[in-house]
């Protein structure tokens, strides 16, 4: 289980003293593994959890904690999930269609490789660059980034209600619980404190985990906006619901019918909109998120903050 992971971060933790509750955790964290807080080494930060989060592992050090993934098939408390064809484009399930889902390829720009390699994309005009982009950006709000909206680290600037972006998807309970695991286990493998982990994981979940979200507002200039992005029934129900506000109506995505990385596919309405998480298919190793901890700490937190500031600075 997530916790199995937190509590190998919490032996790593303890080298670190515990973040004084006035400073965010990307300023804290950036300075503690890049030296300087400025707004490059904020942008780098949040480009290392964020592509770990999407492709698992890639840096050296890291404290040993194994990340499969968001693109990784997994079983989430014997619920099988996939969450890779939603980004290739397989599944009708984008916002770009009006009223319909249609499909988008989102690793249209070289998939893992620049990743791996600190990028976002091998070009910037893929639809993989901009959402990593996006990406980098809307985490940089959640996690208190201040030095950004610059050069160095532009303000997100995207779409404002989570909800209209992944209306399409109808993501299930499992699928959304496995997308923010991801994200705090990234986020754990360079030894973030589990205090700060679990504060990140809450808070991913109290905005968009909950089915019919009155509005609230994330990123402080758009306002408030619809946020809920687990829509489907398996969704806990908000306590303060207004599924008034959205529609219910609309079904799981439909396979599509020509993936690319243009909107060529439309949702036929023929995926069913009850209960679960997209099945894993393939050959794929199959991550389960109650085992997905490393065995051991491999690195102590000062290695890794020198390791990192051997490779950025």
């Amino acid at each position: 289980m997530f916790f199995r992971t937190l509590a190998l971060a919490a032996t790593v933790g303890s080298a670190l003293a515990q973040r004084p509750a006035n400073i965010s955790i990307c300023d804290y964290y950036t300075t503690a593994l890049l030296k300087n807080n400025t707004a490059a080494n904020q942008k780098t930060l949040l480009t290392l959890v964020v592509n770990t989060a999407a492709i698992g592992n890639y840096t050296q050090p890291n404290v040993g904690i194994t990340v499969p993934g968001i693109l990784a098939p997994a079983m989430v408390n014997g619920t099988a999930v996939n969450l890779a064809p939603y980004f290739t484009g397989m599944l009708a399930s984008t916002n770009r269609g009006g009223s319909m889902g249609v499909s988008v390829n989102f690793l249209d720009g070289g998939g893992a490789t620049p990743l791996m390699m600190n990028m976002p994309a091998n070009d910037t005009s893929s639809n993989q660059y901009f959402l990593i982009n996006h990406l980098y950006e809307y985490f940089g709000v959640l996690l208190g980034c201040s030095m950004q909206g610059g050069a160095d680290y532009s303000a997100y600037e995207g779409d404002a209600s989570q909800y209209e972006v992944h209306k399409f998807m109808q993501l299930s309970y499992p699928e959304v619980t496995y997308f923010i695991e991801q994200v705090g286990m990234s986020a754990a493998s360079f030894g973030v404190a589990t205090e700060d982990v679990m504060l990140v994981g809450t808070a991913l979940m109290n905005a968009f985990g909950y089915r019919c979200e009155p509005p609230m507002t994330i990123v402080p200039a758009q306002g408030s906006q619809l946020q809920s992005i687990c829509d489907d029934e398996t969704c806990p129900l908000s306590p303060n619901a207004t599924c008034a506000s959205y529609n219910g109506t609309i079904p799981k995505p439909g396979n599509a019918t020509i993936p690319g990385s243009n909107s060529t596919g439309t949702s036929t309405g023929s995926g069913s909109k009850t209960t679960g998480g997209n099945t894993a298919t393939g050959s794929a190793p199959v991550a389960t998120v109650s085992t997905a901890a490393g065995a051991t700490i491999a690195f102590s937190f000062a290695a890794v903050a020198g390791g990192l500031a051997a490779m950025f600075l």
